[in-house]
């Protein structure tokens, strides 16, 4: 893969952060469909009455664990897990703020977003920027298009 630019962050960096997401969201993911109340419970909510909707999402997120390992181990082709990755991780925060702002859940509940989501935010933006082959920034730039 030919880089525009000089990578931002060591290799080694984004090795370690996509080893730690990976690892992370399997264990998130193995626990959640384990104890699918456990969050209920930590920002004190009432127990779901479809528990398994939970345990799914846990293993939706355990397998994004997976493909972060994959990542972590081949930089150079992770791109599209990771924009796939990044973009779930901004649109559960969305999805976060209307529950809170509609007051069908409690503010304590973004607590699941600040670990899942947003610490990833920027390390995930880096790769990114860094790793985005370019020939794809070339299909999408609006000058290019002929």
């Amino acid at each position: 893969m030919t880089h525009m630019h000089s990578p931002i962050i060591p290799r080694k960096f984004y090795q370690i952060v996509f080893l730690i997401a990976g690892v992370y969201n399997i264990t998130w993911g193995l626990y959640s469909s384990i104890q699918p109340q456990w969050f209920f419970h930590v920002a004190r909510m009432e127990p779901m009455r479809h528990p398994e909707i939970f345990a799914t999402l846990g293993m939706i997120v355990g397998l994004y664990g997976v493909l972060y390992l994959a990542v972590a181990r081949s930089l150079d082709r992770g791109w599209l897990i990771v924009a796939v990755g990044l973009a779930g991780k901004i649109l559960g925060p969305i999805g976060m703020a209307f529950l809170v702002l509609s007051g069908d859940w409690p503010v304590r509940a973004v607590i699941l977003i600040l670990t899942n989501d947003l610490i990833w935010w920027i390390p995930f933006g880096l790769y990114l920027y860094d790793y985005w082959p370019q020939d794809e920034r070339r299909a999408i730039d609006p000058d290019n298009l002929q």
